[in-house]
């Protein structure tokens, strides 16, 4: 048994002093994700931040026409929500074809964003992973690695980013909010997860402190034919071996 911590957050503000102040800390929101790497042993937060709820579990339109997904919206509400159906249909695919519908029900959209990779050496404490022990070496090059990427690996990890919805998100131009003791601000979608490079145990761009407040899809790609398609091992359940989202934008002249 490997003790943690535990708070509840109230507010957004509450949930940033309380990573500050626990560096290893892990907000806690579905737990699809982080609950089985901890009964694994591959994550061991000194701290849980439940962050479930948090006044983030809204879908709005805003003045401007673009749409703001809250951080704790399940993926499932989400991808029935009518703005998503009818503006950003591949959103709504992307999240109906990941995981089944019991994990969607959940799910979380800050805590999709957030899910570590599901390679099986990543998730093998026995095996040498530079993500989670930096240095330790990549047994996924010589080992399993079927699903594993194609481009934009590095010689330190070929391991890949699970998330559908964040494939959509990218190609619909999405923005990631964030909010940590420096204040809020915000990251475009495409940029939010990194590269492995030197440094694969760095999922994404988020800083020390900082928690997803919520998503914001773009007026500019709204109601605009898109399409999300993902290649996998069988229809009901499964992760991707290859995944496209596409947003088709006609100019005036046709093309």
């Amino acid at each position: 048994m490997e003790p943690f911590g535990y708070v509840r957050a109230g507010t957004v503000e509450e949930a940033a002093e309380a990573l500050a102040a626990h560096p290893g800390a892990r907000c806690l929101g579905g737990g699809t994700n982080l609950v089985d790497l901890m009964k694994l042993g591959v994550e061991r937060p000194d701290v849980l931040v439940d962050v479930g709820r948090l006044p983030l579990d809204t879908v709005e339109e805003l003045p401007d026409g673009s749409v703001r997904v809250g951080a704790t919206v399940r993926n499932s509400d989400l991808a029935a929500h009518p703005l998503v159906r009818d503006r950003y249909p591949a959103l709504s695919q992307a999240l109906l074809a990941g995981a089944s519908g019991q994990l969607r029900n959940a799910a979380t959209t800050g805590g999709n964003l957030l899910q570590r990779t599901r390679c099986p050496h990543f998730q093998d404490l026995s095996k040498p992973c530079n993500k989670r022990v930096p240095g330790s070496g990549c047994g996924a090059r010589e080992g399993t690695h079927r699903d594993h990427a194609v481009l934009g690996h590095s010689e330190h990890c070929i391991a890949t980013h699970p998330s559908d919805m964040a494939v959509a998100l990218a190609a619909l131009d999405a923005r990631v909010e964030l909010y940590g003791h420096e204040g809020a601000r915000d990251v475009p979608a495409d940029r939010f997860h990194r590269l492995p490079g030197d440094h694969p145990e760095r999922d994404t761009g988020i800083r020390p402190g900082e928690l997803i407040t919520g998503v914001v899809l773009p007026p500019a790609t709204a109601s605009l034919p898109s399409a999300y398609r993902k290649a996998r091992d069988r229809a009901s359940y499964a992760f991707a071996l290859a995944s496209v989202a596409a947003v088709l934008d006609t100019a005036d002249d046709g093309t």
